[in-house]
């Protein structure tokens, strides 16, 4: 694992990318991809803080927006609901081995 946010955040979409749909419904609004809403909890993990902190950090830090090709910085309930859909994916998915490894090895 790597301790740089940035290359985190690569990963994290790369791997998403290959393991998620790029929306959960045909009828999404399409502000956000699941795999930048991924990387985005990835990254919530990653900084040990809560929803409304990784919102903070996203809005301060442009060069993450451009990594995630980010138009606009989601809202901290987005996050939720997406945290939520996708736990409901399963464990054995690419994604949630990433997930859940992410603690052990970003202390």
């Amino acid at each position: 694992m790597t301790h740089s946010p940035v290359a985190l955040a690569r990963m994290a979409l790369r791997v998403s990318g290959d393991a998620l749909p790029a929306y959960s419904s045909p009828f999404s609004k399409r502000d956000f991809t699941q795999h930048q809403l991924f990387t985005i909890l990835v990254l919530k993990q990653f900084f040990k803080t809560d929803y409304r902190g990784i919102v903070q950090l996203l809005a301060d830090w442009p060069e993450l927006q451009r990594i995630l090709k980010l138009k606009k910085v989601p809202h901290y309930s987005t996050l939720s609901y997406a945290h939520q859909r996708l736990l409901k994916k399963g464990p054995s998915t690419p994604c949630c081995t990433l997930f859940s490894i992410l603690p052990e090895r970003a202390a």
